[in-house]
C-alpha cells in the first residue's frame, strides 16, 4: 500500500506541476513510512520538501498555496500530531468555498497516517476521523486496499474539494499484487467487498480487513456475511449501505475509533431511518472503547477483533 500511495503522488506530480508535496521528514528522508521516497529526487526541492514540526504552518501555508493556484498535498506524520492544525483545517480548510461563495476553492490534500495496530507510542496512534467527517467542507476518504490506495489518491488530488486522506498505518505493509494503471473512481463510492445474506457488516480503512476475516470465519458455523467497505465517510454512500442492509435485515458497523461519537454512530442512525422496516434487529457497533488509545502492549485489547465482530453478530438474534 505504502509503494501505491508513493506511485499516487509520483503520477499526481508528473501529470500536472501545480501538485506540491510537503511536510515534517518527506523530502530527503521520505517520510516516516517512506510513501514520499523519491519524489523529491525526481521533481526536485521546489516541489517536494521538508518543513518545520509545525502543522498548524504546514496547513495554513498549504491553504495559501491553494488560493494562488497550487495543489498541495501535505503530510501529518502521524494521527494525533495534526491536532495543532485542528483550527486551520475547521476553521478556514472548509470553509473557503463557501466564504467566497465559490470564488476560491482548496484542493488540499491532507494525508494522515492514522489507526492502530503498529504498536506505537503515545501521540503516535489515534483515530480522529470523526473530527473531519463532523465538520462541512471536507471530504474525508481512507483506503482498506492497494488498489483504493492508488486510486482513491489520485481522485482526492484531481478534486478541486480539500480531503482528509485517512491511510491506515497497518495496512502501509499490505503486499497484494496491483497491476498499474488502477481506475481512478469519483470520490463517494463505497463497494460491496463480500456477498452475503444473512447480516451486513459494515467498515472502513483498517476495520475492513478485520470484518473480511470475520466473515470467512463466521461462514464456518453458519454466518452467511455481506461486507461494506465505506471507503468515504464523506461524501457518504447512503444508497450501497442501505441496498445491502435490506437485503440482510442485519448491520454491524465495525471500526477503530471510540464508539461514542463516532463514525458508526452516524451510520446506525441513517441506517436506522432508511431501512427502519427491514430491520430485523437493533443494528450493533464493534468500535474501540471510549477511552484515550492504551499503550502497546493492551492495544489489541481495545481495537475491534474478529471475535468480538462475530460476537455481536451472534447477538444479532437470528436462525442460522
Amino acid at each position: 500500500m505504502a509503494r501505491a500511495l508513493n506511485r499516487a503522488l509520483h503520477d499526481a506530480m508528473a501529470d500536472d506541476d501545480r501538485v506540491v508535496v510537503f511536510g515534517e521528514d518527506v523530502g530527503r528522508l521520505g517520510g516516516v513510512f517512506r510513501v514520499t521516497d523519491g519524489l523529491a529526487d525526481r521533481f526536485g526541492a521546489q516541489r517536494c520538501f521538508d518543513t518545520p514540526a509545525a502543522e498548524a504552518a504546514i496547513l495554513g501555508s498549504a491553504i495559501g498555496m491553494a488560493m494562488y493556484g497550487l495543489r498541495p498535498v501535505v503530510e501529518m506524520q502521524f494521527d494525533a500530531f495534526a491536532h495543532p492544525a485542528f483550527e486551520q483545517m475547521v476553521g478556514h480548510l472548509a470553509k473557503l468555498r463557501n466564504r467566497t461563495r465559490g470564488t476560491l476553492t482548496a484542493p488540499v490534500v491532507v494525508r494522515v497516517p492514522y489507526g492502530g495496530g503498529v504498536g506505537a507510542v503515545e501521540h503516535h496512534g489515534d483515530s480522529s476521523e470523526a473530527y473531519a467527517a463532523h465538520t462541512p467542507g471536507l471530504h474525508v476518504l481512507t483506503p482498506a486496499t492497494v488498489e483504493d490506495a492508488y486510486g482513491m489518491l489520485r481522485a482526492a488530488v484531481r478534486g478541486d474539494d480539500p480531503v482528509l486522506f485517512f491511510e491506515p498505518k497497518r495496512l502501509y505493509w499490505d503486499t497484494s499484487e496491483t497491476t498499474f494503471p488502477v481506475e481512478v473512481e469519483p470520490v463517494g463510492q463505497a463497494v460491496v467487498r463480500r456477498a452475503g445474506g444473512h447480516a451486513t457488516l459494515v467498515a472502513y480503512g483498517p476495520s475492513v480487513p478485520v470484518a473480511l476475516a470475520a466473515a470467512r470465519l463466521g461462514a464456518a458455523d453458519g454466518y452467511d456475511l455481506e461486507v461494506v467497505d465505506l471507503r468515504s465517510l464523506v461524501p457518504f454512500d447512503g444508497e450501497t449501505v442501505y441496498a445491502s442492509v435490506r437485503k440482510t435485515g442485519r448491520a454491524v458497523v465495525v471500526h477503530e475509533a471510540a464508539g461514542f461519537g463516532g463514525p458508526g454512530a452516524e451510520v446506525v442512525a441513517r441506517v436506522t431511518e432508511e431501512c427502519f422496516h427491514h430491520l430485523e434487529a437493533p443494528v450493533r457497533r464493534v468500535t474501540g472503547f471510549d477511552i484515550p488509545y492504551p499503550p502497546p502492549r493492551l492495544e489489541r485489547h481495545h481495537l475491534p477483533s474478529v471475535d468480538r465482530v462475530l460476537a455481536a453478530v451472534a447477538s444479532l438474534g437470528w436462525e442460522r
